[in-house]
């Protein structure tokens, strides 16, 4: 297995007597960005726990990055969830640069490392900010700051925008999109949003309903160069998006 690939292999995971993930089967290769829709309770964020090593199936398997166990998929990966937990009491700068703490560095040292990435996420001059005087998108900004700087080959993401009003969201869409070509990774993301996913990903995936499994796999072969208001108003983009949506239904 190549470094970041993402692998499933007929997965059943269950809580109880709900089963989330029911042969469930799927490979995401290195440096793919692979969008996952579907409805509701389907299993989405269960799929990014599973490869981030804080669940296990009942059976099949799951691999991310040649590893197998929990431990190993847990230090291949970097998850970021919905929200951004960001301390309150730290700094924008303290708060990005906490995931390097936590791999060992002195706070001083991850500091230095965290600074000089602020002016290209758009966070220049908001350093010594508290979360509380951030706007939603800066916040987000930092938290994804704080799950790139590790440098760990896949990102999983977890509906990032889904708590940010229409503009902030759609802005934060085109910054993503601009900033996973410059730092490209393996990424799984997990959202509710079909253009969302169409727009950021090189492949979308359609999960069934409860029990999640793969229904349909999209490849995205678009030009999306232009502005973003062109590129999903298009015919193309929307053909896309009626496969998906019919997926999802089905």
């Amino acid at each position: 297995m190549q470094e970041g690939e993402i692998a499933f292999g007929d997965v059943r995971c269950a809580f109880g007597s709900v089963v989330a993930l029911d042969g469930l089967t799927l490979e995401v290769r290195p440096r793919e960005v692979v969008g996952v829709v579907g409805a509701s309770g389907c299993g989405k964020s269960t799929l990014l726990e599973l490869v981030a090593g804080l669940q296990q199936p009942d059976s099949g398997s799951v691999t991310a990055a040649g590893e197998a166990g929990a431990e190993g998929r847990l230090r291949a990966c970097a998850y970021m969830p919905q929200r951004d937990l960001l301390l309150p009491w730290r700094d924008a700068l303290g708060n990005a640069a906490l995931a390097l703490e936590c791999g060992g560095l002195s706070r001083p040292e991850a500091r230095r490392r965290a600074e000089p990435l602020f002016e290209r996420f758009g966070l220049a001059e908001f350093e010594r900010a508290r979360p509380a005087a951030l706007s939603g998108g800066m916040r987000q900004r930092v938290a994804f700051l704080r799950t790139l700087l590790p440098g760990r080959p896949v990102l999983l993401l977890d509906e990032p925008f889904a708590a940010l009003d229409a503009i902030t969201r759609h802005e934060l869409q085109v910054w993503l999109r601009e900033t996973l070509r410059a730092e490209r990774r393996t990424v799984l993301l997990v959202t509710h949003d079909v253009e969302e996913a169409l727009y950021l990903a090189d492949r979308v995936v359609v999960l069934s309903p409860r029990p999640g499994r793969v229904v349909a796999e999209i490849p995205v072969a678009l030009d999306r160069s232009g502005p973003r208001r062109e590129v999903v108003t298009s015919p193309a983009f929307g053909a896309l998006a009626q496969r998906a949506l019919e997926a999802l239904e089905g």
